[in-house]
């Protein structure tokens, strides 16, 4: 890959992490608190719409969301096992659509669509054309303070608010990103191998756009623990 051709690359990636967030109550907090619950927060998934790119589910539970503690999800790939542990505290709307999604078999036979080496695998668009969601969307939790070392997952997006099922995980090592990008979690170092083992194999030769992952980046099933 050209020097060129990577630095635009990379500015597309950045400009269009994509796809799709939870609503909150006050502008840069992971949601509303219901006092009634102690450790919940409320969300908001407003639908989308169906479109071309839209494989709907049922929405998460926007009620007493769990905002404490963590849970995993495993994407078991063509390639070997990816856990990723995902903190309900930086993200809880978030982390419960991902769980959501992955429980109710929306990640299941699908493919991660986007590589850029060095940088970002992204996947969780069943349509694989990097415009696909769940038929709705949700706002984004940030501070404002978010970095994304190696390692991180984080929910990908096409602008403010407009988070669904897309997340990426980080594989550079000095990776610069704006805080626009809910965090997740982490995938742990032996998943990461098997993430670097996607990125060898380089993207796909025959893709036009040349960010297709060319091999291993098929998820049979995700589940959650």
């Amino acid at each position: 890959m050209t020097g060129l051709r990577r630095v635009l690359l990379v500015s597309t990636l950045v400009a269009t992490l994509a796809l799709a967030a939870c609503s909150t109550s006050t502008p840069g907090q992971p949601g509303s608190s219901n006092p009634a619950v102690a450790g919940t927060v409320a969300c908001v998934y407003t639908p989308s719409g169906a479109t071309a790119g839209t494989t709907s589910v049922t929405p998460p539970p926007a009620v007493a969301v769990p905002a404490t503690g963590t849970v995993t999800v495993t994407l078991h790939m063509d390639a070997g096992d990816v856990t990723m542990t995902l903190d309900r505290a930086g993200a809880p709307c978030a982390v419960n659509s991902l769980v959501s999604l992955a429980s109710q078999q929306y990640f299941d036979n699908t493919s991660c669509h986007r590589l850029v080496p060095d940088f970002v695998l992204q996947c969780g668009d069943p349509t694989g054309t990097g415009r696909g969601g769940p038929g709705y969307t949700f706002k984004d939790e940030l501070s404002g303070s978010e970095t994304y070392p190696y390692a991180t997952v984080a929910m990908a997006n096409a602008g403010p608010n407009t988070n669904g099922s897309q997340f990426f995980i980080v594989i550079g090592h000095t990776v610069q990103l704006p805080p626009k990008y809910d965090v997740l979690g982490a995938a742990d170092a032996a998943s990461m191998t098997v993430v670097e083992s996607i990125a060898a194999q380089g993207v796909d030769p025959t893709d036009p756009a040349g960010i297709r992952p060319a091999e291993g980046a098929h998820i049979i099933t995700a589940t959650v623990s």
